[in-house]
């Protein structure tokens, strides 16, 4: 069976200095002289309570030989126990009363021994002998406890605290002395970290259940002061030697390190989670780029070739006559079946086109072309194809462009795109009888910019004008709930007719991406029962 050895004392007989403490001058004459007989050195003789303090404070001896009946306000036992807690020396009384309540008054104070009178020296060196390795015994586990980094409380089956270490005391903020006899729901106070209630302590889980309990996660110390400190620990119960129950040990340990490493440690994790996940959505994203651009460019070659040879074929059917001929129901049907042919060819290759064009803006490679355009007779020229459209459908259409406008500075075709599509969806769901507008007017913001240049980044107001392109209808309303959707890629709002007006939900998508490649900005609203899309450019593009 393995033993912890624990150092004994090591000091001869004549290191041993002793302080004898005998308001009885003959007694502590023979005293002095059996013990220097024995080897020990004795290095005085107070004959009051008051005067062994201020011996030993004075001369700090090994070990005090202590009457307990002494003249004065303070006796023996009180003087052992000032002089124990203040300077740790230990004593053994020496009195000629062995009454029960002067046993007991005794014992309460923990004595390293205790010697009835006559004095036997036999008695005497085993009393010393033994006091003093049962002193170097006890510095030594407290010494353990001390250094220790975990916080220790020790209380005895009524939950009295009998100890604290020096890492439980800054941690509940009571000091081992005071702590001592209080009960150890005053001094080591939990509650639940989440609910604020409180929790009950380790220590008496394990008295009833007799066996070691570790507290559970999320467990908050509240000290002396209120404030409250994460605690992890455990407790486990103390026997004697019969393996009677005497109180139990309880552990701890402040958990904030621990815990603020571990919330690194799953911060860590999870931005290591989102960097794979990143890379993996730019993995797929360049797989699907690469896959937009090999099949639009793919399509897109056929299609042409398909709708190149419908013209052809057009030709071909006009020059031999079969378009006009006098057999109406034949050539009404060619012609019908061409017009479908074109129509569709046309709108694979919008759409193809239109994922093109997407693709190039988000690999920033979509050329621009800056140009300098005077809207109030480029606008009119672009609306007319669409106020044609809109006559056919019986629709009312309006353009009002202020005169004597400034030049816009942009890229000509992407702006021709952006108003196209526009107008174009304006005329595909105006219903007859309504309005289409389109407006347009210069407005002045103001814009924060730094100061480069300046010493200290100093904010300059800066006046910056924009054109808006106002394009609205009348007769049809967007959902509030959709209108933040429409420019989402191939979405179409939910309706009855949808299937009434060809489309692929790219239109619009391509819009917003054009407007903010053109440093722009563009917005919808739907009420009262007009439509308006709003698009707003900068005059010109900035770097």
């Amino acid at each position: 069976m393995n033993t912890i050895c624990i150092p004994l004392n090591l000091e001869t007989k004549e290191t041993i200095r002793i302080l004898i403490v005998e308001d009885e001058y003959i007694l502590a004459i023979n005293l002095q002289e059996s013990l220097e007989s024995m080897g020990y050195t004795v290095l005085d003789i107070a004959d009051s309570a008051e005067g062994a303090v201020v011996k030993a404070t004075e001369l700090r001896p090994n070990l005090i030989l202590m009457d307990i009946r002494l003249s004065g306000e303070m006796d023996g036992i009180q003087a052992a126990e000032e002089i124990w807690h203040n300077l740790q020396i230990p004593a053994i009384y020496v009195t000629g009363h062995s009454d029960k309540s002067t046993v007991d008054r005794a014992t309460l104070t923990s004595p390293f021994g205790y010697i009835l009178k006559p004095i036997k020296e036999q008695e005497l060196y085993v009393a010393i002998q033994t006091a003093l390795n049962c002193y170097d015994r006890e510095q030594f586990l407290s010494s353990v406890l001390r250094g220790m980094g975990e916080g220790v409380i020790v209380v005895d089956l009524q939950l009295t605290i009998k100890y604290l270490n020096q890492v439980a005391e800054a941690l509940t903020g009571w000091r081992c002395d005071e702590a001592k006899g209080q009960m150890l729901t005053e001094v080591f106070k939990l509650v639940d970290e989440q609910t604020q209630i409180p929790t009950q302590n380790p220590i008496i889980t394990a008295l009833q259940q007799e066996t070691t309990i570790y507290l559970g996660n999320r467990i908050l110390l509240v000290a002396r002061d209120g404030k409250t400190i994460p605690v992890a620990d455990s407790a486990t119960l103390l026997r004697n030697n019969n393996g009677v129950i005497t109180g139990a040990v309880l552990v701890f340990r402040d958990d904030t390190q621990r815990r603020l490493t571990e919330e690194r440690n799953l911060a860590a994790e999870r931005t290591q989670q989102l960097e794979i996940q990143v890379a993996e959505l730019q993995r797929l994203n360049q797989l699907k780029e690469d896959f937009l651009a090999t099949t639009s460019h793919e399509m897109r070659t056929p299609l042409s070739n398909i709708k190149m040879t419908i013209s052809v074929l057009e030709n071909l059917l006009d020059r031999q006559g079969i378009l006009n001929s006098n057999e109406l129901s034949f050539s009404e049907s060619i012609s019908r079946y061409l017009t479908i042919l074109r129509e569709q060819c046309e709108q694979e290759l919008d759409l193809v086109d239109n994922l093109l064009y997407m693709r190039m803006i988000d690999a920033d490679v979509y050329p621009l072309e800056l140009t300098s355009i005077q809207l109030q007779t480029w606008l009119p020229h672009v609306a007319e194809y669409f106020e044609q459209q809109a006559g056919v459908r019986q629709q009312t259409f309006q353009v009002s462009v202020p005169p004597n406008l400034s030049p816009l500075v942009t890229d000509l075709a992407s702006l021709t795109e952006i108003v196209s599509e526009l107008l174009k969806n304006a005329c595909k769901f105006t219903p007859p009888n309504e309005q289409i507008t389109v407006n347009v007017r210069l407005i002045d913001t103001t814009k924060s910019i730094i100061n480069e240049n300046a010493e200290s980044d100093i904010l300059n107001n800066l006046q910056v004008s924009f054109f808006q392109i106002i394009i609205s209808n009348s007769g049809v309303i967007i959902p509030k709930k959709e209108q933040s959707r429409i420019f989402e890629p191939f979405y179409r709002i939910p309706q009855s007719d949808r299937w009434q007006h060809s489309g692929t939900g790219l239109g619009l998508a391509l819009v917003k991406k054009l407007v903010e490649y053109l440093q722009g900005t563009i917005e919808v609203t739907s009420s009262q029962g007009w439509t308006t899309f709003i698009v707003q450019l900068p005059l010109t593009l900035s770097e």
